[in-house]
């Protein structure tokens, strides 16, 4: 894998956990939405506030492929690893790799796509596309 990573870190809370005191998986989706969040944030310089509030588009998920490898428990403190497998017209299909000290926990497949204030698809804009470029992984 070559391409820029975007990382983050995050502590696995008490709210994130089932009675087996486990991560509950459908708060990897919420984590996942975060770590989007985030990146659009940092080094794609388009919060969800920009793009939701003052632009009116936003970049909804449409498709999601996940495989849950090992648990994660109370207070891991997760490393989450973004990627970019493919930047299309209007879509993004990113990789997710979500571990706890080097070892493999989660790993998601998502696509994203821009849509604008009709919730249809529209290309990505000049701006947005070159600052996302350099996180697609090359063959």
């Amino acid at each position: 894998m070559s391409g820029r990573v975007f990382t983050t870190e995050r502590k696995v809370r008490f709210a994130d956990c089932d009675a087996a005191g486990i991560v509950f998986f459908p708060r990897y989706f919420e984590m996942l939405n975060g770590v989007v969040e985030d990146w659009f944030a940092g080094p794609l310089e388009a919060s969800f506030r920009e793009l939701h509030l003052n632009r009116h588009v936003s970049v909804p998920t449409a498709a999601v492929e996940a495989r849950f490898i090992i648990p994660s428990r109370l207070e891991d403190e997760l490393t989450f690893a973004l990627t970019v497998a493919r930047l299309g017209g209007a879509s993004c299909s990113l990789k997710h790799h979500i571990s706890v000290d080097g070892q493999l926990r989660f790993e998601a497949a998502q696509t994203i796509v821009y849509v604008g204030p009709t919730l249809k698809p529209e290309p990505w804009p000049e701006a947005l596309r070159v600052l996302i470029a350099p996180f697609v992984e090359s063959a």
